[in-house]
């Protein structure tokens, strides 16, 4: 019961100290940005092949996640990928918890969720390999989840794992966006309230 206890008014004092960061605020830039995210998750969730604005820079850390990895041996240099892709968004979540950017942290929820997603469309066409498969320098082109669950015995469980990928996907976008929004409508709040006294 301590540490329930102990989390939740850590929790309550990470919103406050949101609520007193987002005041003063400039909020518009940041409405626009939460609204690309909203439209791209109605899309994710209308069409598993759908790619956001974001699919350019996260192929190119997909792609350079294998070069990262690569020392690692071929299984992590495969999956380097795809693990690379996903973890870059969340050091950058580190980064603005660190610097206390509140924004930061929600939209690095939303980017995480974007990446995810691609994740959870390329795991789901592991067996029928019918996407089309990029590569930057030319080589020849791999399905990196049909190897990686073939190698593990997983083949046959590819769209039930791709379900679980877009789950999590969701719940990222959900807290980037309530979060998000919570901190755009304070701002908005704070500057109806200078704008109306100036």
């Amino acid at each position: 019961m301590l540490i329930a206890e102990k989390i939740y008014w850590s929790f309550r004092q990470y919103l406050e100290d949101s609520r007193r960061w987002a005041e003063g605020r400039f909020p518009f830039f940041r409405l626009m940005l939460l609204l690309v995210l909203a439209w791209s998750w109605y899309n994710h969730l209308k069409d598993p092949r759908y790619q956001s604005v974001f699919f350019g820079l996260n192929f190119g850390i997909h792609e350079l996640g294998h070069f990262v990895f690569a020392p690692l041996g071929q299984f992590m240099m495969i999956l380097g990928g795809s693990l690379f892709q996903c973890l870059v968004p969340l050091i950058g979540l580190a980064m603005f918890l660190y610097q206390g950017d509140r924004f930061g942290v929600a939209f690095s929820f939303g980017w995480e969720a974007t990446n995810i997603y691609y994740v959870a469309t390329y795991t789901a066409d592991a067996r029928a390999m019918k996407l089309p498969l990029l590569t930057p320098f030319g080589k020849e082109a791999y399905h990196d989840w049909n190897w990686l669950l073939s190698r593990t015995g997983l083949l046959k469980q590819d769209i039930l794992i791709a379900s679980a990928f877009r789950i999590l996907a969701s719940l990222c976008m959900i807290i980037c966006l309530f979060y998000g929004g919570w901190l755009v409508y304070r701002m908005l709040k704070s500057f109806r309230r200078n704008w109306g006294s100036g």
